[in-house]
């Protein structure tokens, strides 16, 4: 990590929790079950672990209004909301947060309760991002989420209710037995919420996931590439009819106000810090990342030192090439000036570029369905 630096004016803070009380299927995400958690770790001591992290952090990062705080997992909402509002108040005291940050928490469904999101709102919270996934019983079974089909439904109106202006809920497409009605009952009932932000991704098949054994297995198919391009055509056309708009490949809202600041942030270049075991970091050119178990992470914060594991100095190839795959993702899109000439008048004639957009590169539908690939052809 940097030894002392200046953040720019678009400063946010990430934290991780690396806690569930169950793994599903599909992750393969840094967290960890009470079974798997082991000696020198736990839960309850866990927020004062991030604090110390913070206050590590504050050495090096001079004073700087934080604009945005995502708090991610893992499941968050395993920790009361009076130990997230602890770390929120850490954070005030170490930079400042802004007056009107965006300050979101991620929540599984079955651990959040119209109590829970008042306090929540409460210690300082402005936004909830549910993991819904599916509407469908079975294609929760095979992703072996815990919670109900209608929880995730529920537990927005519950947010909604408790004063939360911006809620978002998660789908997941394209797993082993979704149907299309399946996928339509989601969508609609994702609409039928109310909430103002929906994020939808294909299904990726991690190695050492469970699901993935049993693919190996032949217990379930594999997913279809044609399938989840038939998927996310469906989620556009019902989202857009439904008055959602994208701004990001994955991603859909109802208002620029309802969008992901702290993703945006990602997305666009900006600088954050991540808290907590495994979390990564990008401040002033330079990324680094931190031990991945909890144990290892709070036995470093207890003997005074640094929890970052290793870091990497970016070039200006580097960033340009960032600057490539995540800003054309983004509805924005990107200058044409530094593109390949040859790869943007390629995609252009394939229909994946927006003719009606002069001097910028702008993804079509169809693009959407192929960034990756329109990414290659327009790096230099």
């Amino acid at each position: 990590m940097p030894d002392s630096v200046r953040v720019s004016d678009q400063f946010g803070v990430y934290v991780h929790v690396p806690f569930c009380a169950s793994r599903c299927g599909y992750c393969d995400f840094n967290t960890y079950t009470a079974r798997e958690l082991g000696g020198g770790a736990s839960q309850a001591e866990y927020p004062s672990t991030v604090l110390a992290e913070i206050r590590f952090a504050g050495k090096i990062v001079n004073r700087q209004p934080v604009q945005t705080v995502f708090v991610g997992g893992g499941t968050p909402t395993l920790l009361s909301p009076e130990d997230l509002g602890r770390i929120l108040e850490g954070i005030d005291a170490t930079w400042g947060i802004a007056t009107g940050a965006e300050i979101t928490t991620e929540a599984n469904p079955e651990t959040v309760s119209p109590a829970y999101f008042e306090e929540l709102r409460n210690v300082g919270f402005n936004r909830v991002s549910l993991g819904m996934q599916s509407a469908s019983a079975g294609v929760l079974r095979i992703l072996e989420r815990n919670h109900t089909p209608g929880r995730a439904i529920q537990a927005a109106t519950e947010a909604r209710e408790a004063g939360f202006e911006h809620v978002n809920l998660d789908l997941i497409y394209g797993t082993p037995g979704e149907t299309a009605d399946d996928f339509a009952a989601s969508l609609d009932a994702v609409i039928g919420a109310g909430v103002d932000h929906v994020s939808a991704y294909s299904l990726i098949v991690e190695d050492g996931t469970r699901i993935a054994a049993r693919m190996r297995r032949g217990e379930l198919e594999y997913p279809s590439d044609d399938v989840a391009a038939d998927r996310y055509l469906a989620a556009d056309r019902a989202l857009k009819g439904a008055g959602f708009d994208w701004y990001e490949v994955s991603n859909w809202a109802t208002s620029p106000e309802a969008q992901c600041r702290h993703n945006r942030l990602y997305w666009t270049g900006g600088d954050w810090w991540g808290f907590g075991p495994g979390a990564h970091s990008h401040v002033g050119g330079v990324r680094w990342w931190n031990v991945k178990h909890p144990s290892a992470y709070a036995q470093r914060l207890a003997e005074g030192v640094s929890p970052g594991l290793a870091r990497e100095i970016l070039t200006p190839d580097d960033r340009r090439v960032e600057e490539v795959m995540l800003g054309l993702r983004l509805k924005d899109g990107l200058p044409l000036a530094g593109l390949d000439p040859v790869g943007v008048e390629k995609a252009l004639a394939n229909g994946l570029l927006e003719p009606s957009v002069p001097g910028r590169a702008v993804l079509t539908l169809q693009g959407r369905l192929l960034a990756d690939a329109v990414v290659r052809d327009l790096l230099p």
